[in-house]
C-alpha cells in the first residue's frame, strides 16, 4: 500500500490486520511455532507495505519464464526445456536489466517495464524439479503472495503433482488464476475447450470454486509485440490475460486482495495451531485420566492395604488370644488344694507358667509380623510396577500423537513421562526385599520395644515379646506367692484364682495393645511412605499436564477468537 492515499474504512482495516497479526505471533509462541508460519505471518503482514506481488508457480517447463518474458515484453528472464529457475526470481521495476543476487535462494531482477511500477511479479523454480529443495522454495515463498498465477501446461494439463500442490497453495487462501500455457500446440480450438473442460471440471471437483482460465502461448506472445505483428499477437490470446492484469485488477481490487493476504494467512495458520492446540489437549486430557487413575489406585491401594492388614492383624491378636486361653487354663489347673504344696515353689510356677502359656507365643508372633512385612514389601514393589507400567503405556500408546511437532511441549511432556518412567523402573529394580525386611522389622521391633519401656538394642520382635511375657509371669506367680498367705481359708483360693486371670488378662490386654498399637503405626508409616513417594514421583509430570492444560485453552481460545475477526474482517472487505 505504499504510496497509496487510503479511504478511512481500509485504514481501519490495516490496523486490525496489524494488530491481528500482532497477536497471532504471540499466540502460536506458545506451541513452539515452527519458523516458517512465524515468518508467514510476518511476511503477510510486512507485505502489507509493498508493491501488489503477484508469484508464478507450476511444474518446470510449463513456462513460467516464458510468461513474465511475454508481460515484460522482452527476455528478460532465461528459458529452456530443462530446468532454469532454481532460485526466487523477484522481477522489479529498474531503470536498466540487471540480475542481483540477494541470498543462495533469491535473486533480484530489474527491468524498466511500466508493469513494474505497480506491482512486483515472482518466478518460481518447478515444484516437480528433480532438485526437490526448488519445491520448498516455492512453498515457502507463495504465502507471501497478493495473487497467484498457477501455470499447467496443455500438452500435459492439471497432473496429478500440480493438483497436490494447489490444494496446498488453497490452504493459504490466495486469490489464484490459471494459466493454461502452449495452447500453440493444439491444433483446433475444440481441442483448445477440452483442454479447458478439463482443467475447469478437476479445479471445480477438487477444491469447489470455479476457476478463472487464460488460455496463452507466451513464447509466440514475445514474438509477436517484439515484431509488432498484432494479427499473431491476437492469436496468442495474450492480450486477455494483460487486460485482466492491468485493468481488471486495478489499483482498487489490488488494494482488496492486499488485504485479504494476511487475512488468508492468519487463517490458515489459526486452523494449523487449533488443531495442534486439539490435538494437545486430547492427549494432556488422556494424560490427565491416567494421573487420576494412578492417584485413585493409590487411593484403593491405602484403603486395601488396610483391609488386608487388618486381617493379618488379627492373625497375631488370635496368637495372644490363644496366650490368654493357655493362662487361664493354667491357673484353672494349677491354683487348687490339691496342689498346695507346689503354689508355694515361685521357681517352679514361674517355669510352668512359661513352659505352658508363653510356650512358642513369640515365635508365632514373631512369624506373624514377618508375614505382614512380606506383604508389605510385595504390596510396594507391586504398586511401583504398576506406576512403571502407566509410565510406559503412556510413552508408547501416544508415541506418534504429535507427529511433526518438534516444539517444547512434546520434549517436556516426553522428558516427565520418562522420569516418572525411570524413577519407577529404578525403584523396581533396586528393590531389595531383604533389606526392606530388615528395616521394617527393626522399626516394629524398635516401636515396641519403645511402647513397653524396653531397650530393643540387637534383640529381635520374638525375645522383646518374651520378655512382657516374662513380666506377666513373674506377677502371676506373685499372685500365686501371696494366695498362700490365706491358704487357711477354703474360699480364698477361687478368690485368688480369679484375680490371677483378671491380672493376666489385664496383662495380656497391655501386650495386646502395645504390639497392635505399634505394628498399626509402623504400617500406616509404611504404606503413606509408598504413597508419598509415588505422589512426589508423579507431581512434576501432574503440574506440567495442568499447567499445559489451562495454558493451551487460554491460547486455543485466543486462536478462536483471532478467528471470528479475521473472519469477519475477511466479509467486511469483501
Amino acid at each position: 500500500m505504499r504510496g497509496r492515499i487510503l479511504r478511512p474504512k481500509q485504514e481501519e482495516y490495516l490496523a486490525r490486520l496489524r494488530r491481528y497479526t500482532g497477536d497471532l505471533r504471540s499466540v502460536i509462541a506458545h506451541f513452539g511455532a515452527a519458523p516458517e508460519d512465524e515468518e508467514a505471518v510476518r511476511q503477510s503482514a510486512a507485505q502489507l507495505d509493498a508493491l501488489f506481488l503477484i508469484v508464478v508457480v507450476g511444474e518446470f517447463n510449463a513456462g513460467k519464464s516464458a510468461l513474465i518474458n511475454a508481460l515484460l515484453g522482452e527476455r528478460v528472464l532465461e528459458e529452456g526445456v530443462t530446468p532454469t529457475t532454481t532460485q526466487i526470481q523477484v522481477v522489479r521495476y529498474g531503470p536498466i536489466v540487471e540480475r542481483t543476487f540477494v541470498d543462495t535462494g533469491l535473486i533480484t531482477v530489474t527491468a524498466p517495464v511500466d508493469l513494474l511500477r505497480e506491482m512486483h511479479i515472482v518466478d518460481t523454480p518447478g515444484t516437480n524439479a528433480i532438485e526437490r529443495r526448488h519445491e520448498a522454495i516455492t512453498t515457502d515463498f507463495v504465502p507471501r503472495a497478493d495473487m497467484v498465477l498457477f501455470l499447467t501446461s496443455a500438452d500435459r494439463p492439471l497432473t496429478e503433482s500440480e493438483r497436490a500442490f494447489l490444494a496446498e497453495i488453497r490452504e493459504w487462501g490466495k486469490k489464484v488464476v490459471f494459466v493454461l500455457t502452449k495452447i500453440d500446440i493444439l491444433e483446433s480450438d475444440e481441442d483448445l475447450n477440452r483442454v479447458m473442460t478439463f482443467v475447469a471440471a478437476n479445479v471445480e471437483r477438487l477444491l469447489s470454486f470455479i476457476p478463472e482460465i487464460f488460455p496463452v502461448a507466451a513464447r509466440p506472445a514475445l514474438l509477436a509485440k517484439q515484431s509488432g505483428d498484432h494479427t499473431a499477437l491476437a492469436r496468442s490470446r495474450f492480450e486477455e490475460l494483460e487486460r485482466y492484469l492491468v485493468t481488471t485488477l486495478d489499483q482498487e481490487e489490488r488494494l482488496r486482495l492486499k488485504l485479504l493476504n494476511p487475512v488468508g494467512v492468519g487463517l490458515r495458520v489459526i486452523d494449523k495451531y487449533a488443531a495442534q492446540a486439539d490435538g494437545r489437549l486430547a492427549l494432556l486430557k488422556r494424560d490427565n485420566e491416567a494421573i487420576e487413575q494412578m492417584q485413585g489406585e493409590l487411593a484403593l491401594y491405602r484403603e486395601d492395604m488396610r483391609q488386608g492388614f487388618r486381617l493379618r492383624l488379627s492373625d497375631v491378636d488370635n496368637v495372644l488370644h490363644e496366650f490368654e486361653r493357655r493362662g487361664s487354663q493354667f491357673f484353672d489347673d494349677a491354683i487348687r488344694m490339691t496342689r498346695i504344696f507346689e503354689l508355694v515353689n515361685k521357681a517352679k510356677m514361674k517355669l510352668d507358667f512359661e513352659r505352658r502359656v508363653v510356650a512358642d507365643a513369640p515365635r508365632q508372633i514373631e512369624q506373624r509380623v514377618g508375614e505382614i512385612i512380606d506383604w508389605l514389601i510385595a504390596s510396594d514393589l507391586k504398586q511401583w510396577q504398576a506406576v512403571r507400567s502407566h509410565m510406559l503405556r503412556r510413552k508408547s500408546e501416544h508415541a506418534a500423537a504429535l507427529a511433526g511437532d518438534d516444539s517444547g511441549f512434546e520434549y517436556d511432556r516426553t522428558r516427565l513421562i520418562d522420569s516418572v518412567g525411570r524413577a519407577a523402573q529404578k525403584t523396581v529394580e533396586e528393590f531389595d526385599k531383604e533389606a526392606e525386611a530388615n528395616r521394617m522389622a527393626e522399626s516394629v521391633q524398635v516401636a515396641v520395644a519403645g511402647a513397653a519401656l524396653l531397650e530393643a538394642g540387637a534383640v529381635g520382635l520374638g525375645t522383646l515379646v518374651t520378655l512382657l511375657a516374662s513380666t506377666t509371669a513373674a506377677d502371676v506367680t506373685g499372685i500365686l506367692a501371696a494366695s498362700m498367705m490365706a491358704v487357711l481359708g477354703l474360699l480364698v483360693i477361687p478368690h485368688r484364682r480369679r484375680s490371677a486371670r483378671r491380672e493376666l488378662e489385664s496383662k495380656v490386654a497391655a501386650l495386646r495393645e502395645k504390639l497392635m498399637s505399634s505394628l498399626t503405626a509402623q504400617f500406616e508409616t509404611e504404606v503413606e511412605r509408598t504413597v508419598r513417594r509415588a505422589d512426589d514421583a508423579l507431581a512434576p509430570y501432574t503440574r506440567f499436564i495442568r499447567a499445559e492444560q489451562e495454558k493451551i485453552t487460554r491460547a486455543a481460545g485466543e486462536l478462536n477468537r483471532l478467528k471470528r475477526e479475521l473472519t469477519r474482517l475477511r466479509t467486511e472487505i469483501g
